[in-house]
């Protein structure tokens, strides 16, 4: 049961980076490729907007809704586009990782948090 529960661990990683790719895709719909983008954002950010620390919540959303979402996507994309995009993504995972793309990444969260702070804050935004 492990064995498959890591599998599809990895096929879901996979479709994480597909749908990336999908939304950089100009035979994807506008729409789709806006909803892909946020996804995979979602998906590849190391930062929840649930904390894991929150019992029960905290992992809703990456062991339920993230998933739901991710495979609702890949139905919406054509099977001829996702599939070419699948192989892509398994090139990419052969590929080592960035972590220059991960700092960047939490430093766009960092900014957010702060103009959305700035943005609320008694006082801030006149």
């Amino acid at each position: 049961m492990l064995a498959r529960l890591k599998d599809w661990a990895r096929l879901i990683r996979r479709d994480v980076v597909a749908l990336w790719l999908a939304a950089r895709d100009p035979r994807v719909p506008f729409w789709i490729k806006m909803l892909a983008a946020l996804v995979a954002a979602y998906a590849l950010s190391p930062i929840d907007l649930i904390p894991d620390f929150i019992p029960v919540l905290g992992y809703l959303d990456e062991i339920i809704l993230l998933p739901l979402a991710i495979l609702g996507l890949v139905k919406l994309i054509d099977p001829a586009i996702m599939a070419e995009h699948r192989a892509a993504a398994l090139k990419i995972a052969e590929k080592p990782a960035s972590r220059s793309g991960g700092l960047l990444i939490v430093l766009i969260w960092i900014a957010t948090a702060g103009w959305l702070l700035w943005l609320f804050w008694p006082g801030g935004a006149r």
